[in-house]
């Protein structure tokens, strides 16, 4: 794999993925996701249409069913066993895509890598485009994947919890970086969930996730750089990414190991366990 110098490692292009089809080793998944605001089914476009051999990692379904919170992270077996449904080991080459192109995808991508594939990567473009540009595509019925072996090695590590955010909030031993649009992380707009207060948390710095793309495609380094400094980030300094609901954040996430930036982590529960609570403190206008 060809890895341009002014670009992201953990992305391929679309030329490089039509080469590549059908090769072994390597397998496809479509991670798109939706706010109903969007008026878009992500399972019905992906069963109307998708990139051959593509499996649908359902972001609503592959969470830990003990949770009451949207898109929490599953324990190492059930994450295991979903992956492995879906056809997917630890060691394959997994590129994910999603619709408009680094919106949900990256999210899929962290979550693999978290749990131990080491070769994932996000499709620069997104589906919408690759379609658009009359690459090849896949209709009619779905074939079920043969179900694969995923073992995994998960990175505790990766995640910030509760507990821990409201440690960091409290002592400023790592910055928070927000990745929802200025109105929702100012508290003008409202939060799309109801019971959500709006803010954000004391001390956090807003990154708005689509001022690191431009056309789906994830922007060149030197560009990301500038993107995530100019925010008010110290990118010798730890961070923890955030979102309503923990999927967004991923695209920091994605932005900050494109650079180099290691000392990340993904706060799981994101707005949607930090605005739902009445014991969290919350900030409102611009950082």
């Amino acid at each position: 794999m060809t890895i341009s110098p002014d670009k992201s490692p953990f992305v391929v292009s679309f030329d490089w993925l039509v080469k590549s089809l059908g090769q072994p080793g390597l397998r496809i998944v479509d991670g798109s996701w939706y706010l109903p605001a969007q008026n878009r089914d992500a399972a019905a476009e992906y069963a109307a249409s998708r990139i051959p051999g593509a499996v649908f990692f359902d972001q609503d379904k592959i969470v830990d069913p003990a949770s009451d919170l949207p898109h929490t992270i599953p324990g190492p077996a059930d994450f295991a066993r979903a992956a492995g449904d879906l056809g997917l080991a630890e060691t394959d080459t997994i590129v994910v895509y999603d619709g408009p192109g680094m919106f949900t995808a990256p999210r899929v991508w962290w979550l693999l890598r978290t749990f131990g594939a080491a070769n994932a990567y996000v499709l620069d473009g997104g589906f919408d485009s690759w379609k658009a540009q009359g690459l090849p595509t896949e209709t009619g019925v779905v074939t079920q994947p043969a179900r694969s072996e995923f073992t995994p090695n998960f990175n505790a590590g990766a995640v910030t919890g509760l507990d821990r955010l409201r440690s960091i909030v409290e002592t400023g031993t790592a910055q928070i970086a927000d990745a929802r649009g200025p109105g929702r992380f100012a508290g003008t707009e409202p939060e799309p969930r109801e019971g959500m207060r709006s803010g954000h948390m004391p001390g956090a710095r807003n990154v708005p996730f689509s001022t690191l793309s431009e056309g789906g495609k994830i922007k060149p380094l030197k560009e990301l750089r500038q993107v995530l400094e100019s925010s008010g980030l110290d990118l010798d300094k730890p961070v923890v990414t955030s979102c309503g609901s923990g999927v967004t954040a991923a695209v920091i996430t994605l932005a900050l190991h494109s650079i180099g930036h290691r000392d990340n982590t993904l706060y799981d529960g994101s707005w949607s366990q930090w605005g739902g609570r009445d014991d969290t403190p919350i900030e409102t206008g611009e950082a």
